[in-house]
């Protein structure tokens, strides 16, 4: 069985800066391959076609890298980054 995903105050805040959806995130950690980040995180990455204008710019991709701790009982999202190609 696979842990609940919760995303902290910070990382639920970024979504929108960020333009990521919350299901964008989820679908990362749950099928990417994880990986060590920072501060004895973790992090993944995911491509996601995008065909649309962020920020006055046109750009065909997304990808969207969470940075989550996994504790015993849950994955916690501390943050998420988001590129655009």
């Amino acid at each position: 069985m696979q842990k609940p995903i919760r995303l902290s105050g910070h990382a639920r805040y970024q979504l929108t800066r960020r333009g990521v959806s919350e299901a964008e995130v989820l679908e990362t950690i749950q099928t990417s391959e994880w990986e060590p980040a920072e501060l004895n995180r973790l992090q993944c990455r995911k491509g996601f076609p995008f065909g649309e204008e962020w920020n006055g710019k046109f750009y065909i991709a997304k990808q969207v890298r969470p940075i989550f701790v996994e504790e015993a009982n849950e994955i916690i999202v501390v943050t998420v980054y988001s590129y655009y190609f």
